[in-house]
């Protein structure tokens, strides 16, 4: 990267486009006290969250990344003018492509417009804001996860990894899978907190779609973010192989029914796992807890395993939502960042209204799976929307379903043998 994000000057485009509209674009000083107060109540009344604590802001702004770059639009006439009346939070994260390996990308979040400002423009000029400070910051894809899939499309974003919940009867089903070798511990917290990290990082790269983070998007996960009232619910066990070294966890809570003390519902929050041994174990222990009738765990792979572990595969109810949204900005640095599964050449035309990826792209692919990406003036082997190019780009969605879209034409079953990844892709955190 050329620059911090939080450094860089506010994007002149949009701040010259909501000027004509009374607003004022301005990036937020994260360090200033009272001004990252005033954006994070911001943040949360977006969200419908309850106001938060004097101490839960405190908490929250002590723990806050250096690379977060906080934007707001203020309109000076508001009731309340030093709160931004639109927000979003901002940093490089690196994501996960096909050949386990990385690409430097722009995490977009924080996206909120006050109810009092809709209809104003606000949101376009936010989201092209930070399409060109991920530019100037050479990061060549954009990323986010959406609370509305209905947004994001017309500014060039696409789902491209998908995720499951599952309800699963425990009283239906007995676990056929493998039996571990190792041990599952609880735990508290505060060692995972220590612990964790290395387990994730160990996960990471073998997934297309995860990402590097920290802080508070990890401490949430183990009930140790500020203001968390359900932590005190919260139950965390460990993984360790026959060696003694972990090699996953689970964090789960356990909701009553008043009428039946024997049928509680176990929520799986979070459950990562480094090896196959480790995913049996936990998943195994999970099904078995006592006093238990139904599991649920949000956010999980679409291609989980767990229904051929158990003897009644219609035990498990999938409900599929999108949920990691990409957007190509740089053609050629998101393409060669990533590995192809078949040699050759292959010439793609991609129509950008926004105009970061229009143009016709040659990818030659070597037998390494190595990729050059070069703009030609070849006739193009496929015609493609940017929003086709998000959804190709981590190898999960299959280009024949594009084209039933009409998002995409061409050589699909030659652009499916290049690009599709032999891993689902996957991300297991909001962000």
């Amino acid at each position: 990267m050329s620059t911090s994000s939080a450094d860089l000057p506010i994007d002149e485009t949009s701040r010259a486009r909501l000027a004509d509209e009374g607003l004022r674009l301005a990036v937020v000083d994260g360090t200033d006290t009272a001004a990252y107060e005033a954006w994070f109540r911001a943040e949360t009344r977006g969200f419908h969250d309850a106001a938060p604590s004097p101490e839960t802001i405190a908490q929250r702004h002590r723990g806050l990344e250096v690379d977060r770059r906080l934007v707001g639009v203020f309109d000076d006439t508001a009731g309340i003018p030093e709160q931004p009346v639109a927000t979003t939070i901002c940093w490089p994260a690196d994501l996960t492509v096909p050949g386990r390996r990385a690409v430097p990308a722009w995490a977009v979040s924080g996206v909120t417009v006050s109810p009092t400002h809709r209809r104003r423009g606000i949101a376009r000029a936010l989201m092209e804001a930070e399409l060109r400070t991920a530019l100037a910051l050479d990061l060549p894809v954009a990323m986010l996860t959406v609370s509305e899939s209905t947004i994001y499309a017309r500014f060039g974003y696409a789902p491209a990894a998908f995720a499951r919940d599952l309800t699963i009867s425990t009283r239906r089903v007995r676990w056929t899978g493998p039996v571990p070798d190792g041990r599952v511990r609880l735990v508290t917290a505060e060692q995972m907190r220590d612990d964790g990290p290395a387990i994730v990082e160990r996960v990471r790269l073998g997934r297309p779609g995860e990402m590097t983070y920290a802080g508070h998007l990890w401490t949430r996960q183990l009930g140790l973010g500020p203001g968390d009232e359900d932590a005190k619910k919260l139950r965390i066990v460990r993984y360790d192989d026959a060696d003694g070294t972990p090699q996953g966890f689970a964090v789960y809570d356990l909701t009553m029914d008043p009428a039946d003390f024997a049928d509680h519902e176990l929520k799986v929050r979070t459950l990562v796992a480094a090896t196959p041994d480790a995913y049996a174990g936990l998943w195994r222990y999970l099904l078995e807890v006592d006093l238990v009738s139904t599991v649920t765990a949000h956010l999980r792979p679409v291609d989980e395993p767990l229904r051929w572990m158990i003897d009644d595969f219609r035990a498990v109810r999938v409900n599929e939502l999108d949920h990691l949204w990409v957007r190509v900005l740089d053609v050629p640095a998101a393409l060669g960042a990533r590995s192809y599964g078949e040699p050759g050449r292959l010439v793609i035309s991609i129509d950008d209204p926004l105009g970061f990826a229009a143009g016709t792209w040659a990818v030659d692919v070597d037998a390494e799976g190595e990729a050059t990406v070069t703009a030609t003036d070849d006739p193009a082997d496929v015609w493609m929307t940017v929003n086709a190019l998000g959804s190709l780009y981590l190898g999960g969605v299959p280009a024949r379903t594009l084209i039933a879209a009409g998002s995409l034409t061409g050589d699909a079953e030659r652009l499916d043998r290049m690009f599709r990844a032999p891993v689902e892709p996957y991300l297991s955190i909001w962000f």
